[in-house]
């Protein structure tokens, strides 16, 4: 089967841009247009934000995007709707989508995968599935329709819940870059995330890295790539939306600004 996700890793092996959007923000039918204009511009992945009420891993920025989106009248039908024709316009780009429990398990776990599928969705960031409940009750269903989940490691996570998770992973690991929540203002002490990221890097695990949670320019972009095979952009581009009349050229102008 296909695994878009594996193929991308293989083809850039270093600097990976993986920006997050907030599905139905800053307008409703905003999604897929940004897409395009994120891949055009040269993300390597792209990883779509499902809005939900009560987010918890992500800072005010997401939030505030997400609460925007419910009222602009984004749920999942709308999305998986949005995302029918994708993989015509974005053949190649891995496309994940990510959020939480609550809105999946109301829609249904097997109608969601399916869907997912469906759309060319290549795999699923659920920051509050357990990994006990995936590997009992999901891995199967996960496989059958070809979606790869992705596990968030933080500095906290023991060496053996990080082998357990490379175990059962096929796509890449989420590195959370400290403490706090997507975009936080929380500094981070760079001694100790280097310490961080060398610990990881020294494991020699099997699965690719991206490192996530407040890399946000150019600088902060590079220096994550100096420990990881790339990084995660969320907070930053979400803000690079805000009062734009023209969306895709915002995204486009702000990937640019990152690689560039």
């Amino acid at each position: 089967m296909e695994n878009r996700i594996a193929k991308a890793f293989a083809k850039k092996q270093r600097n990976l841009l993986n920006v997050y959007l907030t599905a139905g923000y800053p307008t409703l039918d905003a999604t897929v247009p940004l897409i395009e204009a994120l891949v055009s511009s040269g993300a390597d992945l792209i990883e779509i934000g499902m809005p939900f009420s009560d987010p918890l891993a992500d800072g005010p920025v997401i939030q505030a995007s997400s609460t925007a989106a419910l009222l602009n009248g984004m749920n999942l039908w709308v999305l998986f709707a949005q995302l029918k024709d994708i993989r015509q316009r974005v053949p190649e780009t891995p496309i994940l989508l990510m959020g939480y429990l609550n809105p999946v398990m109301q829609f249904g776990m097997e109608n969601f995968c399916r869907e997912a599928a469906a759309a060319g969705v290549d795999g699923l960031i659920l920051p509050d599935l357990p990994l006990v409940e995936y590997e009992e009750e999901y891995q199967d269903l996960f496989r059958r329709y070809n979606l790869r989940p992705v596990f968030l490691i933080t500095p906290q996570t023991s060496t053996e819940r990080i082998r357990r998770i490379d175990a059962l992973t096929e796509s890449f690991l989420y590195l959370v870059s400290g403490p706090g929540t997507t975009g936080g203002g929380t500094a981070q002490d760079p001694t100790k995330q280097e310490a961080y990221f060398e610990r990881i890097a020294a494991m020699n695990l099997r699965n690719p890295r991206l490192i996530g949670f407040g890399i946000g320019d150019k600088a902060s972009f590079e220096r994550a790539c100096r420990y990881a095979e790339g990084a995660i952009i969320g907070s930053a581009f979400i803000k690079a939306l805000e009062s734009k009349e023209d969306a895709p050229a915002a995204a486009r102008e702000f990937v640019e600004s990152v690689l560039n």
